[in-house]
């Protein structure tokens, strides 16, 4: 593959991850829940590293192999509830169902870049990212499952 091509895919995907970093610090702005600024918190600082790690791959510092590939586990929650509007003081468990939505859209996107690539490097890359976005989505349905249907006394 043309290093400028490969190169050009690298530039969006950072893009990409800097608009991920803006969006959670934006939020987090707009949130009071002590909770749910610490999982912003977390999620922009997650975002921040993978522009880290892109940038440093475009530089040709490692491979592909440079990411881990893992299996998270999806919930699918984004998928079967609709986003809500972001507005101040958005509660907690809101919080985490518009950030499960953008890690479904972000997941999306590599998944897409992925699948228009042949098996090689570039791909790899790609699905490796995917993989990293589902394992936010699925970091963030966790804590919108737990904050939306807390635990009783009673079971």
């Amino acid at each position: 593959m043309e290093q400028k091509r490969l190169g050009d895919y690298i530039d969006i995907a950072i893009q990409r991850e800097i608009e991920a970093y803006e969006f959670y610090t934006d939020l987090h702005e707009k949130v009071e829940d002590k909770g749910a600024k610490d999982a912003l918190n977390l999620l922009a600082g997650e975002e921040k590293k993978h522009r880290e790690f892109l940038e440093t791959y475009r530089n040709g510092k490692y491979g592909a192999e440079g990411l881990r590939m893992n299996h998270p586990l999806d919930y699918k929650i984004a998928e079967h509830m609709e986003k809500p509007d972001i507005q101040k003081n958005l509660e907690s468990k809101d919080v985490y169902l518009v950030a499960a939505h953008r890690e479904l859209n972000s997941y999306n996107f590599y998944k897409g870049l992925a699948d228009l690539h042949p098996e090689g490097e570039l791909k790899d890359v790609f699905t490796k990212i995917a993989s990293e976005e589902l394992k936010h989505k699925e970091k963030v349905e966790y804590l919108y499952t737990n904050t939306a249907f807390p635990q009783t006394d009673g079971g």
